[in-house]
């Protein structure tokens, strides 16, 4: 007699591949239209399912994980940061927790690299002249100046994968790579990288001309760059975020901007998402920064990759084995 298969509910639209293959190993419902699941739809969901897939706009907290029912073992999520998922009251329910790092690590690079470009070098503030469809005047010797990040120092914030991954491109564009990480990297990483490691946050802030953040959104890092760690950074200092919004207290940021204390932003991820600070718009169309939609891991070859380590979590979870991605408490 054949094993029954586990009821997985996927709560979001996943691509038509990964859809495919989940529905040919699991039972599964999927979310065909794509509409974020409410609140009681997650409850709803947590009640009947061996497996839920949810994905980073899907708050899978304690009031959520309380009326799980007895046959939900797994929330597998689909994306790296589990910021979305009370980890702490899963653990205590017996439910295990597994995520989908390392797929997107260069993807998440990519973006991270083009804001570096696009914030200096006013890249959409010069789309947007061609765009409005006025009158170009053609090339002038003053005209849309930006500046060289070439020989500029560049302060990551979290070095690990995609930290990394950040410095390795920034190098190959002749930035001077700076970091703050908790724990300092292998001596070997920081030589190939010519990376230069400080224990102070505060003190690297003060120093930087570029500051990228790539560590992830917890507790710990919850407006890391707070409002008096925003002022330590000079003037004519670029900050870019493709990690979490949370980790920068955006409204000390846009005060910032809007004061000339700044020289610019490029964020792909915002603290109360999706909304977005109207003051950011602003400043956006005002060509003081540079906004994007969360696009950091937007590629088919990602989003694939995700779903496929989603399913070897799921797959391995119930043929009673440990699953290679899981997430526990302590790791946060």
């Amino acid at each position: 007699m054949s094993k029954k298969k586990p009821l997985v509910v996927v709560t979001r639209k996943l691509p038509d591949s990964v859809e495919t293959r989940m529905r040919e190993l699991f039972e599964t419902r999927l979310n065909l239209d794509d509409r974020p699941m409410t609140q009681a739809e997650l409850v709803d969901a947590v009640r009947v399912a061996d497996v839920l897939v949810p994905t980073v706009t899907d708050r899978i907290d304690a009031g959520v994980l309380s009326q799980a029912g007895d046959n939900l073992r797994l929330v597998a999520n689909f994306g790296n940061g589990v910021d979305n998922i009370d980890v702490g009251t899963a653990n205590n329910r017996g439910i295990t927790v597994t995520n989908t790092p390392g797929v997107l690590t260069e993807d998440t690079a990519d973006m991270t690299m083009a804001l570096i470009l696009a914030v200096p070098r006013r890249l959409t503030e010069g789309a947007r002249v061609l765009e409005s469809g006025d009158a170009w005047e053609g090339w002038s010797p003053t005209w849309m100046l930006g500046h060289r990040i070439w020989g500029k120092r560049l302060g990551i914030i979290g070095m690990g994968r995609i930290g990394q991954a950040v410095a390795r491109r920034a190098k190959a564009f002749g930035l001077q790579i700076h970091y703050h990480n908790r724990r300092r990297l292998a001596a070997s990483i920081e030589e190939a990288l010519d990376a230069t490691y400080w224990d102070s946050l505060d003190q690297m802030l003060a120093r930087m001309d570029i500051v990228s953040i790539n560590c992830p959104h917890t507790p710990g890092t919850y407006h890391l760059l707070s409002a008096r760690r925003l002022k330590l950074m000079r003037p004519d200092a670029y900050i870019v975020n493709t990690a979490r919004g949370e980790v920068i207290d955006e409204n000390a940021l846009i005060r910032m901007l809007e004061h000339n204390d700044l020289a610019g932003a490029g964020l792909d991820v915002f603290e109360h998402e999706p909304a977005v600070n109207p003051k950011l718009i602003k400043l956006a169309r005002e060509g003081r920064i540079v906004l994007l939609p969360h696009m950091g891991s937007a590629t088919l070859e990602g989003r694939i990759d995700m779903g496929e380590k989603v399913i070897i979590n799921i797959k391995t979870f119930m043929d009673g084995h440990r699953p290679p991605d899981r997430v526990l408490p302590t790791m946060l």
